[in-house]
């Protein structure tokens, strides 16, 4: 069973926030860290994985406004491994 990625948020005395978890899925990590991380264009980036340019457009648009969402309501982050085909498998 692949290993599970979570980053919890904790409030002023360190208690861990209890919130809805934002699932982050493996297409929208590995755009990510190849556009940002690595600093490959949207077309290497999308060469890379095997998908159109206009897929990886989108698989960063909404994994930057789910870390955005998570980060302004202090939601927990969950990266979905690989293997898994949903969040709800986490």
């Amino acid at each position: 069973m692949p290993r599970t990625v979570a980053f919890i948020p904790f409030n002023e005395f360190g208690e861990a926030i209890e919130a809805e978890p934002i699932y982050l899925m493996p297409d929208e990590l590995e755009a990510l860290r190849l556009v940002y991380f690595k600093g490959l264009t949207q077309e290497e980036a999308a060469k890379r994985m095997n998908i159109s340019r206009g897929t990886l457009w989108r698989a960063l648009d909404s994994g930057r406004r789910k870390l955005i969402r998570a980060l302004i309501e202090m939601r927990p982050i969950v990266l979905v491994p690989p293997s898994t085909s949903s969040p709800k498998q986490v």
